[in-house]
């Protein structure tokens, strides 16, 4: 039996890969600083990261997390996004997978909000 395996790592503090695990960069903007060669990721989803009105509307204010989660979760409910999330949801479920982003609060990101959409 399988089972869902979806954790998100900081590409600020990647300790790289760990075995056969599918590494997926989740954030609509490339992370500061940063090169392609530096960031080992299989690919770049810009299609499931909220767009960018709700990204600039929710600007990392604490307070309005709830408001943004519910609409980030509409969101994903969109196309091309659904589609992308049942795939992404598929391969956790044949390898682990690590959600990388930039974000300094992960607790509060969408990279979590996605995770647990994954997991669900």
């Amino acid at each position: 039996m399988t089972t869902q395996r979806v954790s998100i790592v900081r590409v600020y503090g990647d300790p790289g890969r760990q075995g056969d695990e599918y590494r997926v960069l989740v954030d609509r903007l490339w992370p500061r600083g940063k090169t392609k060669a530096a960031i080992d990721a299989d690919e770049w989803v810009k299609d499931v990261t909220p767009s960018p009105a709700l990204r600039q509307w929710y600007a990392h204010d604490v307070a309005r997390f709830d408001e943004f989660a519910e609409r980030y979760r509409d969101e994903l409910a969109g196309d091309p996004q659904s589609r992308i999330v049942r795939r992404l949801a598929a391969l956790s479920l044949e390898r682990p997978l690590v959600l990388l982003t930039a974000s300094k609060d992960v607790e509060h990101s969408s990279a979590e909000l996605l995770r647990v959409e994954l997991t669900a």
